[in-house]
């Protein structure tokens, strides 16, 4: 068995860390935030963050066992020894997986902080100042979400009006690139399960789409999710009926289980077509990325691997010339991470923002302007990822019944 423990004895004093503690979080944004703190023997806290929902913090807690003492500027080799001490714990994918998505951010926070240069320097360098924003909105009431599962509102929450006016608003905030979820309620009739669309929910979704262009015109960059929703047929129809609408992408129209049936749909239509987010490490992403089974790759680096990881996949990707856009649902700490990607990854096009609805986003920060300006994130130049959590924001909104750091 490969030993990804410290085998280093050569090492400069000033360099000669140890990781001393490692606390979780939950806070509760419009998901649920799982945040991470690695704190060292240098005084230096690194944080980071793993995708929302359950099961995070006792995965985090585990990892102390085989982390503490251990020197937080080995990266790479501590992603990869809580995949290898982790192994028979289903840690190659899944939770294992986006539990050391942010021990790895914090990591690199940390490291950032030790050595005194941002992230992305460590990523390899800046190649962009800035990383432009997409807004993912929601028409009207249209989206709610409870305890982890999405809950459809009334069927006039979903008019196409309601969504030409929502993409007006958000323009008018600055935004340059948009995103909407596509699916709604009636996709469930006359069959709940099947995943096939009638003709009615296709022209019920083409006149969704109609209406936001001809609400922002063609210089919006303009997106559509579909949630993995379809069968194969009836996303293929979709796409061919949006093609005149010159989107940015058509995202997760099917299962994601299946690549071969995510390649059927890509290759069928013009309009392009995204997904990757809730695919874990390269390799589950290798096969479709070299197949051309996807015009823009999606990954979430908080599930996939973190930092170094979606480097790799977007490593992948620029070898067959597909551009890669982070998912991201994150509060500012993980978003922040993500703009440290798009500043070093040469084939980055936008990055996803998806707390419209959170007012306090920014106050989970300590910062005094907002983050997002004009649609765009400045890339930071302060050691680490360049942000630091405001602890009473933290304190005032963490999970109930959950423990703080």
């Amino acid at each position: 068995m490969k030993d990804f423990s410290n085998q280093i004895t050569n090492r400069a004093e000033s360099r000669d860390v140890e990781i001393t503690d490692i606390k979780s979080c939950v806070v509760e944004g419009n998901f649920e935030w799982n945040l991470i703190k690695i704190e060292t023997d240098a005084g230096v806290t690194g944080i980071g963050e793993s995708y929302r929902g359950g099961g995070v913090p006792e995965l985090v807690e585990y990892t102390k066992r085989f982390l503490i003492g251990e020197n937080p500027l080995d990266v790479q080799r501590l992603y990869r020894r809580i995949i290898q001490e982790m192994s028979g714990h289903g840690g190659t994918t899944g939770k294992v997986i986006t539990a050391a998505s942010g021990i790895e951010i914090a990591l690199w926070d940390a490291a950032g902080k030790i050595l005194d240069v941002p992230v992305y320097q460590l990523l390899g360098g800046k190649l962009r100042d800035e990383v432009r924003i997409y807004c993912d909105c929601h028409a009207g009431e249209a989206y709610a979400v409870d305890d982890g599962y999405t809950e459809y509102a009334e069927a006039d929450a979903y008019s196409p009006q309601a969504y030409a006016d929502e993409a007006r608003r958000v323009v008018d905030m600055g935004f340059t690139a948009l995103k909407f979820d596509l699916d709604v309620e009636m996709d469930n009739d006359p069959d709940p399960y099947n995943g096939r669309l009638s003709n009615a929910a296709i022209e019920h979704k083409r006149q969704i789409v109609e209406a936001v262009r001809e609400e922002i015109g063609y210089e919006i960059d303009l997106a559509f999710d579909c949630h993995w929703d379809y069968s194969v047929e009836s996303a293929k129809r979709l796409a061919y009926e949006l093609e005149e609408y010159n989107l940015m992408w058509l995202e997760d129209a099917v299962p994601p289980e299946n690549m071969e049936a995510q390649k059927e749909v890509t290759k069928a239509t013009r309009t392009p077509v995204a997904t990757g987010e809730n695919r874990f490490r390269v390799f589950e992403l290798s096969d479709l990325i070299y197949d051309h089974g996807v015009d823009i790759v999606t990954p979430d680096p908080t599930t996939v691997g973190g930092l170094g990881e979606t480097m790799r996949i977007a490593d992948r990707a620029e070898e067959n010339y597909i551009p890669i856009s982070p998912h991201n649902v994150c509060s500012p700490v993980g978003t922040m991470a993500c703009v440290h990607l798009g500043a070093a990854i040469p084939n980055f096009d936008v990055l996803e923002y998806h707390a419209l609805e959170v007012d306090w986003w920014d106050d989970l920060i300590q910062r005094e302007e907002p983050l997002i300006q004009d649609g765009y994130i400045e890339v930071p130049e302060t050691p680490g990822i360049g942000v630091e959590l405001d602890e009473d924001v933290v304190e005032e909104h963490t999970l109930e019944g959950t423990s703080g750091f």
